[in-house]
């Protein structure tokens, strides 16, 4: 009876548990396949109907009309198809008991009923890749506004700034990476002094907050030229990235087996030989964990990025808080812009993400 029980409320505990995560889920993918469709529908049907639209589903259409004769009176009660309603009633629709819907269509004197019904409607095929076209380019786009206005503005060239953002993010998640992983091999593996010291002053620096170095570190690249560099925007990412990436490898290559190590001492190997025939290929999991957090960081930076670089050298954030400010109601723009800034983080996060629970619980558990 024990052990049905404990079956049984484990059962309980796994069916709660992944009814929570399948909402937490749901919660998430539900407004991103919004946003993702509305990328791709046109800017007059994305005022007039909601993304949902273009899945199958009924709505009224309107399937013929009907003209009052003169001698009507549309004071009182109007009798329409043997159905009697006030002209309220009738503005706000009514429905027949064939299922057919009329609509008085304007005021009295208009004497114009709407006759129309509910049919169903297939998977909209007007999707359209003009919207990242526009977006991507930085030419002249036109389009049709909610009051069905022509609109012509100035492309943001939002291509031109991705390859920009990809210029920053790369080297500035290889480099510290590659840093952190010497650091963290010589405090995990070699004596030298003041290590312990120097370790904690590492850990240390992880609660300060970067924004308090922008400006003396401006400064510093003002007088070397560094300002407004791929170079400098480089080493400030490394410089706020290293004390993590540290600290993260450091607890995944101190839990690696020292038997391991001490047999390559003894075959005559240098340290610089373990390091890149051991530590690196049994550190993948942890490299790649970082190497997730330092991308996403990087490529989602605004601050620094506007700091180091400026706006002549837009990154992708830059341009989607132009867009943002420059065509905020324009949503097939907006949307579109979003989903060419998710794509490269996206890829990034599912390459690697069979490494990253396992880098991120290195060290946690020792036995």
């Amino acid at each position: 009876m024990a052990t049905s029980s404990l079956k049984g409320q484990k059962k309980r505990s796994s069916l709660i548990i992944n009814g929570v995560l399948i909402l937490v889920c749901l919660i998430w993918l539900v407004p991103t396949l919004g946003v993702f469709i509305t990328s791709f529908r046109d800017s007059q049907d994305i005022f007039n109907s909601g993304w949902w639209a273009v899945f199958p589903h009924k709505e009224d259409a309107d399937t013929g009309e009907i003209i009052l004769e003169d001698d009507i009176d549309v004071n009182g009660q109007i009798a329409i198809e043997g159905t009697s309603a006030t002209f309220e009633e009738w503005r706000e629709g009514v429905v027949l008991p064939d299922g057919r819907k009329l609509t008085w269509y304007g005021n009295k004197r208009s004497r114009k009923i709407i006759v129309s019904e509910e049919v169903w409607v297939g998977f909209a095929t007007d999707l359209t890749l003009e919207n990242y076209k526009d977006v991507i380019t930085g030419k002249e786009i036109s389009f049709t506004d909610s009051g069905g206005n022509e609109i012509t503005r100035k492309g943001n060239n939002l291509g031109g700034a991705f390859l920009n953002s990809v210029a920053v993010a790369i080297p500035a998640t290889v480099i510290p990476i590659l840093i952190a992983a010497f650091a963290a091999f010589g405090f995990s593996w070699l004596k030298f002094p003041g290590r312990d010291l120097l370790f904690t002053i590492i850990v240390a620096i992880l609660v300060v907050p970067l924004q308090i170095s922008l400006v003396p570190i401006l400064q510093d690249y003002t007088k070397l030229n560094l300002n407004g560099t791929f170079l400098g925007i480089w080493l400030a990412h490394t410089g706020f990235g290293l004390p993590l990436a540290t600290y993260l490898l450091f607890n995944y290559i101190s839990t690696l087996p020292r038997e391991l190590l001490e047999a390559a001492y003894i075959d005559g190997a240098s340290n610089f030989t373990i390091f890149v025939r051991l530590i690196l290929p049994l550190s993948v999991p942890s490299l790649a964990s970082f190497a997730i957090f330092q991308f996403l960081w990087v490529w989602n930076d605004y601050l620094v990025s506007l700091v180091f670089l400026g706006e002549k050298t837009r990154v992708i954030t830059y341009a989607l808080a132009s867009i943002v400010g420059e065509k905020g109601q324009d949503w097939h723009l907006l949307t579109s812009g979003a989903f060419i800034s998710m794509l490269l983080p996206l890829a990034v996060f599912f390459a690697l993400q069979r490494y990253f629970v396992r880098g991120m619980l290195a060290g946690s558990v020792k036995g």
